[in-house]
């Protein structure tokens, strides 16, 4: 077995991989549900490549992205469900049938005329997907926002969705009126001492802060990578003050820490 550039090679190793006798004994235990965790995982990976600008990083984690339809696609075929030519047939049906504007007669229109269409259309589908799974309750305008997703995303997906029928704070300034009341919320939680009631205000404010992300046309879930970046860069810097000073951090202290972030900080703004 040789590397390709073809799909079917990548076909052929994983039926190679997945065989019961001859196959990989690791591959050959896994299921759905076993590598489900590895599928999203390998999403995050990509999107951490973008954020870096590593091109040959990226490279290869879309090959281990790409790998995970696969290997869903080869345990289904195994199963008698479908196999990868399903798959490929499925998503191209939905690229084709969700762009008439494109493939089909439609006015091509503006950008907003597209995501309306698309919108009605994904509507449609969610309808016919009720009628096929006959459920006994008529469709929402939430069901297909993947509960899988990490809060904050699928929190903001969730207030777009909702807006999309008029379920809206009318402007800005009142979402972040909004926040200031679930933080007028939190503090009173956190009064009564109860874990509970203080998981649940939080909570709420962080639903809040999700759409005033949303207002604000910012994607509340790289806002907070983005975040979460810029913490680990500054706290770096402490560390490394902390060992240029010959401080051992634990034993640093809060005043001298905050010294510390204070210059990373200052640099920064400084920089802009």
């Amino acid at each position: 077995m040789q590397p390709s550039r073809d799909l079917s090679t990548l076909l052929e190793i994983m039926a190679r991989l997945r065989d019961p006798v001859n196959g990989c004994p690791w591959d050959i235990e896994q299921d759905f549900r076993s590598i489900r965790h590895y599928t999203i995982e390998e999403a995050y990976e990509v999107a951490d490549a973008i954020e870096r600008e590593d091109y040959e990083d990226l490279r290869d984690e879309l090959g281990d992205l790409i790998l995970q339809p696969v290997y869903h696609a080869q345990m289904a075929s195994e199963a008698g469900l479908f196999d990868i030519g399903d798959v490929i047939h499925s998503v191209t049906e939905k690229l084709i049938r969700r762009h008439p504007h494109v493939f089909g007669d439609d006015d091509p229109g503006n950008a907003v005329t597209t995501e309306r269409r698309w919108e009605n259309i994904k509507a449609a589908e969610r309808a016919m997907k009720a009628v096929r799974r006959g459920g006994e309750k008529p469709p929402s305008l939430l069901d297909d926002v993947p509960a899988g997703l990490p809060a904050l995303a699928r929190a903001g997906k969730l207030t777009k969705r909702a807006a999309r029928v008029g379920f809206d704070w009318p402007d800005t300034q009142s979402v972040v009126a909004k926040i200031l009341e679930e933080l007028d919320e939190v503090q009173e939680a956190i009064g009564t001492g109860s874990p509970e009631r203080q998981a649940e205000e939080i909570g709420d404010l962080l639903f809040a802060v999700a759409n005033l992300a949303r207002h604000a046309g910012v994607d509340p879930e790289a806002a907070l990578r983005d975040a979460n970046a810029k913490f680990v860069r500054r706290f770096g810097h402490v560390e490394a003050r902390c060992r240029e000073d010959g401080i051992d951090i634990g034993e640093a202290g809060l005043d001298r820490l905050d010294g510390y972030w204070n210059e990373v900080r200052a640099a920064d703004k400084s920089a802009v």
